[in-house]
């Protein structure tokens, strides 16, 4: 018999859990109200920060004694997946920030992250950047009072929009790469637009500037290293949490272009007039075919996300072996949730037909979005690491996605 204050927490959990994604349903359906004119705009996405800041969505993943919402990460999951089935690009900016807003606590020591976490929840900070090892470095220079920050980042996530960023920087004496939070109202921090994207256009991302940017000790969180043994398997899961957002978003962009494409092709009410005939047999096995894909996508993310959500129960506990399982699962369902998206906002305009290419309707967003998102993280490095794994039990290395 289960105990009934274990049965009383979980009615709790999943209380909260069913009131966040109504927030974020409700914040989803007010983004899908005007998708189509602000993602042809493309302004810097003040606004909708603005609309998820309302809504008390930047605070999710605070504990809720440092001023936060106290969810866990399957409901922030959840949320990134609503907010991108109407706005993939924000559902982007939103998972980026959770991610380096919840990064203190894979990087940083209890004191240190509580300290970020509290100040977070107080301003109601919106997190931008990135720990990508591929962009250009960024260097830490020690000075008596602690390093200047100099470098560039070539399109982190969020830049414009940020109250503070979290970015990736070497420590020019030793060379090891580090964790560290800038404020960019600093006159050192320079952000610029990044016009080039043909989709993702409201992420906020852009060229970053640092130039004699001071850092405290306070504000290096700690390292970033793949050598062995530098981080704990706790905080290897850093890996794995970042690649299920964009598990998430993936799935999200797919299943928005998804709920579109049947509005279009199944009228309400008699007087409408679909583009597909609702009983032409090829447009049938057509969303029968994209449906398996979501769903088989799905499930696949729902496997790696329970394995991360024990995983993380397991805090320092977790071993090696137990973290690589996890970034295997990980790596695999984005591999297949990449593929999924690409396939779906692709052949959903098919199905539609000529009438999907009128800009007044905007469903190209949907393939522009999912493919430039798929494009900075190929789905041939997560096959190889799935493979290198069932084949030889190697580890997958430990690398943040942008």
């Amino acid at each position: 018999m289960q105990d009934p204050a274990v049965e009383d927490r979980a009615a709790d959990e999943g209380s909260d859990r069913a009131r966040w994604l109504h927030i974020a349903r409700e914040a989803a359906d007010d983004l899908a109200m005007d998708a189509v004119t602000r993602e042809q705009a493309g302004k810097t996405p003040f606004d909708e920060v603005a609309r998820l800041r309302e809504a008390g969505l930047l605070t999710l993943l605070i504990p809720a004694e440092h001023g936060g919402g106290g969810a866990d990460w399957p409901t922030a999951y959840a949320v990134v997946r609503s907010i991108a089935t109407a706005d993939g690009a924000i559902g982007q900016l939103l998972g980026c920030h959770y991610f380096l807003s919840f990064s203190a606590r894979f990087f940083a020591g209890p004191a240190l992250s509580a300290r970020v976490e509290r100040e977070s929840a107080a301003g109601q900070w919106c997190w931008g950047g990135g720990f990508a090892s591929h962009d250009p470095y960024l260097f830490l220079t020690a000075t008596p009072g602690g390093y200047l920050l100099d470098g560039h980042q070539s399109c982190p996530t969020g830049a414009r929009v940020a109250d503070r960023l979290a970015v990736r920087a070497v420590r020019s004496d030793t060379g090891e790469p580090l964790a560290v939070l800038v404020d960019p109202a600093h006159p050192g921090v320079v952000c610029g637009d990044d016009g080039e994207t043909f989709g993702q256009r409201l992420a906020a991302g852009g060229r970053v500037e640092f130039d004699s940017v001071p850092v405290t000790d306070d504000d290096v969180f700690g390292s970033l290293s793949p050598d062995e043994g530098v981080l704990s398997p706790f905080a290897g899961l850093a890996a794995p949490v970042a690649r299920l957002i964009s598990v998430q978003l993936c799935l999200g962009i797919a299943e928005g272009i998804l709920a579109e494409a049947r509005e279009y092709s199944r009228p309400v009410n008699s007087s409408a007039q679909p583009y597909s005939p609702p009983q032409d047999p090829y447009v049938l096995t057509a969303y029968g075919e994209l449906t398996v894909a979501a769903r088989a996508a799905s499930a696949l993310a729902d496997q790696a996300l329970d394995a991360l959500d024990q995983g993380l129960a397991r805090g320092e506990d977790l071993n090696d072996d137990e973290c690589a399982e996890i970034a295997v699962l990980a790596a695999a369902a984005e591999a297949a949730a990449s593929r999924a998206a690409q396939q779906i906002t692709a052949r959903a305009l098919d199905v539609i037909g000529a009438e999907s290419s009128s800009s007044r309707h905007g469903l190209d967003r949907f393939w522009r979005n999912a493919r430039t998102h798929t494009l900075y993280e190929p789905v041939s490095h997560r096959l190889r690491e799935v493979g290198d794994y069932f084949l030889n039990g190697a580890h997958p290395p430990f690398l943040l996605p942008s």
